[in-house]
C-alpha cells in the first residue's frame, strides 16, 4: 500500500532560488533510489487563519512563504530503505545539513502517512 512522506515549511522569499535548486536536486535523489513521486508546492493562495492555518503551522515571519511537499513510496518498508539510500548519497551530503539548509529546519513540519482513500 502506498506510503507518503508530507513536510510544510517556512521559506524566505529572497532564498526561493536557493531551495529550489536544492529540491531539484532532492527530488532526483529520491526518485533514482525508489521514491515513486517528488513533488514541491509554494503557498499562492495561503492565508492566515484565526485558529488553524499553513502560515501559522510554521510560525511564519515576515518575507516568508510557505512550502507543502511530499515523496511518494511504495510502501512503509519501501519508505524507509529509500530513505536508508537518500542519507547516504554523497549528493545531498552537504545540503541536508540543518544549517546548510535555506530555511529555519525547526519550524519544519513533516512526517510518515499511511493511505486512507484513494479514488
Amino acid at each position: 500500500m502506498a506510503y507518503v512522506d508530507g513536510f510544510v515549511l517556512p521559506l524566505p522569499k529572497s532564498k526561493i532560488d536557493a531551495y529550489k535548486a536544492i529540491a531539484e536536486m532532492a527530488g532526483t535523489v529520491w526518485r533514482e533510489h525508489g521514491a515513486l513521486d517528488y513533488r514541491e508546492w509554494i503557498a499562492d493562495d495561503v492565508k492566515p487563519g484565526k485558529l488553524t492555518s499553513f502560515p501559522q503551522s510554521v510560525n511564519l515571519e515576515d518575507g516568508e512563504t510557505v512550502v507543502f511537499a511530499w515523496i511518494v513510496y511504495a510502501s512503509r518498508e519501501a519508505r524507509d530503505q529509500v530513505n536508508e539510500k537518500v542519507m547516504k548519497d554523497p549528493r545531498l551530503a552537504d545540503v541536508m545539513k540543518p544549517d546548510a539548509m535555506p530555511f529555519d529546519g525547526k519550524r519544519m513540519i513533516y512526517g510518515g502517512f499511511n493511505l486512507l482513500v484513494e479514488r
